[in-house]
């Protein structure tokens, strides 16, 4: 496995809209891109109704770690792209994004995201969702002002997988009998198709070939499994104010993560009809007992350790990459996916 260095986890801080000048390695190296996709992302938030613009602005505001635009930055300059098309679809991942959030806080009934009410904690399920269906429909306007048909081709198969993922992890609520692989499944489709797609088409504006293009959406579907197992972990064992959400909203939703089935495989009989009824009922007051028996069963480490599997992935699959800052800065990613606490 590969080496991180996992004790600088707190380099990426994210890049909200209104401080593009942090300090930090990544965030230092594509500050001035960064500036020109907040730019783009300013433009073209507007809309003539005001409650779009208070909803979408509400929740591009809140910052994020913002790592599917810039994986688009990266891999498009680690590729030596010289154009300014990669700020635009930097801004289209984040739309394409922005509005699963708006949608998934809807379906999961969630009220605090990133540190801060979700949107439809505030403004109404109605309003959230088609607050989401207008972001989703700006970001094909500008797909197709690119007027390149690959690039289309790539995120409009990525939304499409994405949609398949939500309903998939439907499926899966409240069903304690959720294999590891259907679970995969659901993060393969639902996070890290975004990350697939962000990294392809940064890649193909740049004017890689077809393996180069191949090695870089084997890089973003890698280091999205990677955040979103750490995300599992977290869910159990970091704090609210770090994570942004509330600790134990995936119990709370009855959504059989992979410290939970590890638990149902391979945890005591009484561990497991713990879990089993916890996930059943999506009772979160048996999270302390939930905690104790996932640690102390090893299930939180053999997620971490899954985690950093799909991390070397990611840094395997661009050793072919010419030696540039942009490519450190993507293997820095693999090593914040793994290290973060947030």
């Amino acid at each position: 496995m590969a080496s991180y260095n996992l004790g600088h986890s707190g380099f990426f801080a994210g890049f909200p809209l209104s401080a593009t000048n942090n300090p930090n390695p990544i965030t230092e190296l594509i500050a001035s891109d960064m500036s020109e996709v907040n730019q783009v992302i300013r433009n073209k938030l507007h809309s003539e109704v005001p409650l779009v613009n208070q909803i979408a602005e509400y929740i591009i505001s809140a910052g994020g770690k913002r790592i599917r635009p810039v994986l688009v930055l990266l891999v498009a300059n680690a590729y030596q792209y010289q154009g300014k098309h990669h700020h635009e679809l930097a801004a289209i991942v984040e739309f394409i994004h922005t509005a699963t959030l708006l949608h998934d806080d809807v379906v999961d009934e969630s009220s605090l995201r990133r540190g801060r009410k979700t949107a439809n904690a505030l403004f109404g399920n109605a309003a959230s969702v088609l607050v989401g269906d207008f972001l989703y429909s700006r970001a094909f306007q500008m797909m197709v002002s690119i007027n390149n048909m690959q690039i289309m081709q790539i995120l409009a198969d990525a939304t499409n997988v994405i949609a398949e993922g939500e309903v998939l992890q439907l499926l899966n609520m409240h069903d304690p009998d959720v294999t590891e692989e259907r679970y995969l499944q659901v993060i393969r489709s639902k996070t890290a198709k975004l990350f697939e797609a962000a990294a392809e088409i940064g890649a193909l504006i740049a004017g890689a070939n077809a393996q180069e293009i191949e090695a870089a959406g084997e890089y973003g579907r890698s280091l999205g499994t990677a955040f979103q197992l750490i995300d599992d972990v977290l869910d159990y064992s970091g704090n609210a104010e770090d994570i942004g959400k509330n600790v134990g909203d995936d119990l709370r939703e009855g959504k059989p993560t992979l410290p939970l089935i590890y638990l149902m495989k391979n945890g005591s009989a009484a561990e497991q009809e713990l879990v089993r009824a916890c996930i059943e009922n999506g009772d979160e007051s048996k999270f302390d007992a939930i905690l104790k028996a996932i640690t102390s069963s090893g299930a939180l480490a053999y997620t971490q350790n899954e985690a950093v599997k799909a991390a070397d992935r990611a840094a395997a699959a661009i050793v072919g990459l010419p030696e540039s800052s942009y490519k450190q800065a993507m293997v820095q990613l693999c090593a914040f996916a793994v290290g973060r606490n947030h």
